[in-house]
């Protein structure tokens, strides 16, 4: 009888030790397919980096990840979809800064909160380069200043829309320098690019890919890019920050989580993915692409787009712009 009780004890025992294994193994991060939701049209900064990344991702968690792109107003359709998800880390935002640093800034009414939006990991950083039409007689940043202080309101810019990076930082470098120059608005850096090789408009900022089949040849000039520092993809041409001190208006893109979603998910994700960028042949697939990797996790990536928040508000304000 004792020796019965004994091993009875002894299975209840083992069953109660196998508990947390079992709970453990069926909670396990990840488990399931996971979603990339890009707020943006597929072939875009956002929806490529997602496609790089997420392929890699996927390699090293062995669990499907899907990309699935919900456009429209302005990146809110996407950032509706992630607000309306499960904090389980299932469904997560691949977006520029834009979203929480941009939107808030120049729509009276959003949507969404971006305070629901939580930075889970800082991926990469797309510089645009300032690039003029030969017309322009200038061969250099300080060249292209000293012109448009001396011809005030004979240049025009493009941009690819009111509120856009591109159109941002041309306001950014006009109130650093109190240059003055006409704005442009297009749909897109598929109207405002063939729109400067054509002479349409004098000068504006793209993505390096729009403009590198054109660099180097008489259809256009590179005066300068808009990061930090110099870009590895361009290291010749010299970065507005050196004339400007601070000056920064690359984009950012990042992963986003819904508010609520475990610490340890978050961090797992950003573990990952920072990874994942700094392999050599995800480098290379980033740089034809005009980005370059940062990697960094949550913390890393509030400050990120606190920054760049702050930035941007100082031209909004500057500028006025704000739609309704």
């Amino acid at each position: 009888m004792t020796s019965r009780r004994t091993a009875l004890a002894a299975l209840a025992f083992l069953g109660f030790a196998l508990v947390p294994a079992v709970v453990q193994g069926q909670t396990a991060y990840p488990n399931q397919t996971i979603k990339f939701v890009v707020p943006y049209p597929a072939g875009g900064l956002p929806d490529t980096v997602a496609r790089i990344v997420g392929k890699r991702l996927q390699e090293r968690f062995g669990q499907n990840v899907v990309i699935e792109n919900r456009s429209g107003a302005a990146g809110a359709v996407g950032a509706n979809a992630l607000a309306g998800a499960a904090t389980d880390g299932y469904t997560l935002l691949v977006s520029d800064g834009a979203i929480v640093s941009v939107n808030p800034q120049i729509y009276s009414k959003l949507s969404y909160e971006p305070k629901d939006l939580a930075p889970v990991a800082y991926l990469a950083l797309a510089p645009l380069f300032l690039a003029v039409h030969p017309k322009v007689p200038v061969a250099t940043l300080k060249e292209f200043i000293d012109y448009v202080k001396a011809h005030p309101g004979a240049l025009n810019y493009g941009s690819s829309g009111v509120g856009s990076i591109h159109h941002i930082s041309m306001e950014g470098l006009k109130s650093a320098l109190q240059l003055n120059m006409n704005h442009v608005p297009f749909r897109g850096t598929g109207e405002s690019v063939p729109a400067l090789l054509g002479g349409h408009v004098d000068v504006l900022f793209s993505a390096y890919p729009s403009l590198s089949g054109a660099a180097g040849t008489s259809r256009i000039k590179l005066l300068a890019s808009n990061g930090v520092g110099r870009s590895s993809l361009a290291p010749d041409v010299p970065s507005i920050s050196e004339v400007i001190p601070g000056f920064n208006f690359a984009s950012m893109v990042g992963i986003y989580a819904r508010v609520g979603t475990p610490a340890a998910v978050m961090q797992k994700i950003a573990t990952e993915t920072t990874a994942i960028v700094k392999e050599p042949d995800v480098v290379k697939q980033l740089a034809v692409v005009g980005v370059e990797p940062t990697g960094g996790g949550p913390s890393e990536f509030e400050r990120a787009l606190k920054a760049e928040s702050e930035r941007v508000g100082k031209v909004v304000q500057s500028v006025g712009i704000k739609f309704e």
